[in-house]
């Protein structure tokens, strides 16, 4: 096999590229798009904070609009995302690597998954894997519509174990395929360009059989702009609200006060930690905490597992994996018929894939900068399958636990408690309180719960020092290894960010407009599916007439 060219001549590509400053203030970066980044993310923040009501409306009013009308569109971009990664990976051009044809993997199969894992998923699972099963498993209907459609559609109106299995089936489905599809699809594009066609490991490449050399001008400024919010704030606003989990967690552990103070010197110490990781580089700070994050998650895991009700754990895992295989394809083209279960949709669903889109950029570009060497079939399989396999591990087990607990409540299903936490919204407590139900020995929940704790720090830590060191690799045009100085920047600026509107109380109203975000994001996505496809094509190891 020959090492595929691009579409055009090489040399007006490299002719057009934008330069980085070779000296100066912007060493290392492009001025233009290193200005107009700071001053969108300052722009931002400071008109969120300063029109604090109006704003989170404003993007109130956007989110609904958009969940409202286009699900049939999100719906269908998704499952777009599936099928375009399943073929991919079965299909001739599996074979191909991402990079030179003797270009081999820089890092081993478990340092790549773990550190792919950690940047896309660990964080969100550690968080939702009790509460998410355990609103589904609701019948109350506390937010004005069904808790679990699908359920109740199935006629499991009653609080037993088939509304149970349901319950995490659908939390499967919406931490499983389509999600990390679509984080896939992104880096494919991204590493397919960057490392097989040589062109700027940056997002406006994936853009080239499109656009052309035209993606070294606006048009392609406005793309990696694009990135770089979705990058910035969703990083932000997820450690900011992760950190209310973490006061939780301290809470339960020193009897410390989760609130506000708590909180920012959170923020603190995980951007600090963060950025010396991120400076540090892929291959030691990142790479390291990552796979201490997957044994942490086993040794939680374990716990789980072995001072839970093993046996029947192991059962519903099956069961779980099982239903979860046989109704994705069918869940994923599933649209709400009447308003009571859209709007459930429009709450859970849509907004789940409109957060998976959102952070397509940032995780994209990380996962392509970790995979330089590996083959396409590789790539695809590794990051949908395995993480999505470990997402089920981990639901069926955590949320299994707690499912349990409510099940066999002595004062009937659902009396235990730790439901009525979500049910009335304390959904970080939900977590320590499963814990607590499970280990019968106040010395045993307080070591649990710290470990959880801990690894709720470590996950964000690998989120944030991912996120900046993709910003830095965006806004130096592609490079494997930006500027440290700039690494410091950015990462000890998203914890300013995230604390700036935690003391604002605008965390919420961003992640609402995070989500917004997606929609063009979403429409930058099916231009690089296209585009992946026509070079695919065009390879010369596999001519179009072959």
């Amino acid at each position: 096999m020959t090492q595929g060219k691009d579409a055009g001549p090489e040399g007006a590509v490299s002719a057009a590229r934008p330069a980085v400053a070779a000296a100066g203030l912007w060493k290392g970066l492009h001025p233009g798009m290193a200005l107009a980044a700071k001053g969108m993310v300052l722009v931002f923040v400071v008109l969120s904070v300063a029109f604090l009501d109006g704003a989170g409306a404003l993007y109130s009013e956007v989110r609904a609009w958009i969940e409202g009308r286009l699900d049939w569109y999100y719906v269908l971009t998704i499952c777009g995302a599936v099928f375009v990664c399943l073929f991919l990976m079965c299909s001739r051009y599996g074979r191909i690597r991402l990079g030179d044809d003797d270009a081999r993997p820089e890092f081993s199969t478990f340092s790549w998954l773990a550190m792919l894992f950690s940047a896309g998923l660990g964080i969100g699972l550690l968080f939702f894997s009790i509460a998410e099963p355990l609103y589904y498993f609701d019948n109350s209907a506390p937010g004005g519509y069904p808790n679990n459609p699908h359920a109740d559609r199935a006629g499991n109106l009653g609080l037993n174990i088939q509304r149970a299995e349901l319950a995490v089936r659908v939390t499967c489905f919406h931490w499983g395929i389509h999600g990390w599809s679509v984080y896939v699809l992104a880096g494919l594009c991204l590493a397919w360009f960057g490392f097989r066609k040589k062109l700027p490991l940056t997002f406006r490449s994936a853009l080239y059989p499109v656009l052309g050399n035209r993606i070294y001008g606006p048009i392609g400024h406005l793309v990696d702009l694009l990135a770089v919010f979705g990058t910035v704030f969703g990083t932000a606003t997820s450690l900011g609200l992760g950190v209310t989990q973490m006061g939780a967690g301290l809470n339960a552990l020193f009897d410390a006060d989760p609130g506000v103070v708590t909180q920012i010197a959170l923020i603190a110490a995980i951007s600090t930690v963060a950025t010396l990781s991120a400076v540090s580089g892929i291959g030691r700070g990142i790479r390291i905490i990552s796979e201490w994050n997957i044994y942490l998650t086993v040794v939680l895991l374990g716990f789980f597992l072995f001072f839970g009700p093993s046996e029947w754990l192991l059962g519903f895992l099956v069961t779980t994996a099982g239903n979860y295989l046989w109704a994705a394809i069918p869940m994923g083209f599933w649209t709400a018929a009447d308003k009571a279960t859209a709007d459930w949709q429009s709450a859970w669903t849509i907004f789940y894939w409109g957060w998976w889109i959102s952070w397509a950029p940032f995780v994209g570009m990380f996962i392509a900068r970790i995979s330089r060497g590996r083959t396409l079939r590789e790539f695809v399989a590794g990051a949908i399958f395995v993480p999505t396999a470990l997402g089920v591990i981990w639901i069926s087990l955590l949320g299994g636990n707690a499912l349990h607990v409510e099940l066999l409540a002595e004062g009937g299903p659902g009396t235990a408690g730790i439901m009525h936490l979500v049910r009335e919204g304390n959904l970080e407590a939900a977590l320590y309180s499963t814990i607590a139900a499970m280990s019968g020995a106040a010395w045993l929940t307080w070591g649990i719960s710290a470990l959880a704790t801990l690894l709720l720090a470590t996950w964000f830590i690998t989120s944030c020092d991912s996120g900046t060191l993709v910003i830095t690799t965006m806004l130096s045009m592609g490079d494997d290894h930006p500027p440290r100085r700039f690494r410091v920047v950015w990462g000890l600026g998203m914890g300013l960010v995230a604390a700036v509107l935690l003391l604002a109380g605008g965390l919420h109203a961003l992640q609402t407009a995070s989500v917004v975000a997606a929609l063009p994001v979403s429409a930058v996505l099916l231009f690089m599916m296209y585009g992946l496809l026509k070079s695919l094509s065009q390879e010369p190891a596999f001519p179009a007439s072959a």
